[in-house]
């Protein structure tokens, strides 16, 4: 079996696995996640500004 497919087949179990055990910190990572996402937008926004200016 491909090493590759087995290590995404293990995380996707994982993934899976922690959000039906315990779906409020699965959500709480999501946010994190997405404000990580949204930080670095905003970073690399007024980056630009600053820089246009």
């Amino acid at each position: 079996m491909d090493t590759k497919k087995l290590v995404v087949g293990a995380l996707v179990v994982f993934v899976l696995f922690v959000i039906i055990t315990e779906p409020v910190k699965a959500a709480d990572f999501v946010q994190i996640g997405f404000q990580g996402i949204s930080d670095a937008a905003s970073g690399i926004g007024e980056f630009m500004t600053e820089l246009v200016n």
